[in-house]
């Protein structure tokens, strides 16, 4: 089967769950914020084509219920191109959540600080990312029934969602950054030296995800608002190790706060 059947496939299957507008994608330890009302899930295994995650923190299901009067899919884990997968396998559900119907797609991750003034339990919206995993999901034959040859990547990240979260927040009293996110390859955590030419580069944060993802939603003309959770000074900014057990421990010291932030942005998103 190829890929585009399987993708119509994996569709037709969520389709089971409901007609979302919008999908969530929740990160390293985060797959438990955002409880939905008359919830229906399936495994990532429930789901043909799906991809499975293989690192703590991350579930591997999808849910569909209401948030307020807005049916949401809440995706709990993600998958990360360190685990060894092709990056068009990587960014398969969200291809997926568009073909369901899917408009707007929120990302979260957990991310090192890079820029001075970011400390960990930080909230940053994420305004652009630089891609520094050597390839991008899009490459071979383009998938015209989701999107053109060369999408626009000029406003990755939409503005206007980025305002209606500065307006939540600060209704919420949860104090919002911003920056820009860099994507490595991992699943090492960078040099110091790297973090220092990343600096130079303009980025504020860095990961291992959301990127291929964000570009496969653009492509498919979906809006984006991204979150990350500062989890840790970036390699050299302070003389601590780094380790996933932080980056855990962290998201799960701000999940309440973040799950707040998504349970009353949701439902005010245009779509």
């Amino acid at each position: 089967m190829d890929y585009l059947a399987r993708l119509k496939q994996a569709a037709e299957t969520l389709k089971e769950l409901g007609s979302p507008k919008i999908a969530v994608v929740l990160g390293s330890g985060l797959s438990h914020i955002l409880p939905l009302q008359g919830e229906r899930k399936k495994g990532f295994r429930e789901i043909p084509g799906f991809p499975q995650p293989t690192v703590e923190g991350h579930t591997g299901e999808v849910a569909v219920g209401t948030l307020g009067d807005r049916e949401v899919l809440v995706q709990r884990g993600r998958l990360h191109y360190y685990e060894g997968y092709d990056l068009a396998e990587l960014v398969f559900p969200v291809r997926t959540y568009a073909l369901v119907g899917v408009k707007v797609l929120l990302v979260t991750n957990a991310a090192g600080g890079i820029r001075f003034g970011f400390f960990p339990g930080d909230l940053v919206l994420i305004s652009d990312h630089i891609n520094f995993l050597g390839a991008n999901p899009l490459r071979g034959p383009n998938l015209a029934e989701l999107g053109p040859r060369f999408p626009d990547m000029s406003a990755a990240y939409d503005p206007d969602l980025r305002q209606l979260a500065r307006q939540v927040g600060a209704e919420l009293g949860i104090a919002l950054k911003e920056g820009v996110y860099l994507a490595a390859l991992g699943p090492s955590y960078e040099t110091p030296a790297e973090i220092r030419a990343f600096r130079a580069w303009g980025a504020d944060l860095v990961g291992m995800s959301t990127v291929p993802e964000v570009i496969a939603a653009r492509h498919a003309g979906m809006r984006v608002l991204g979150i990350s959770v500062v989890t840790n000074f970036a390699a050299g900014v302070s003389p601590q190790p780094l380790s996933h057990e932080e980056v855990l421990a962290v998201t799960k010291a701000k999940a309440a706060e973040l799950g707040q932030l998504l349970s009353a942005l949701i439902p005010r998103l245009p779509c």
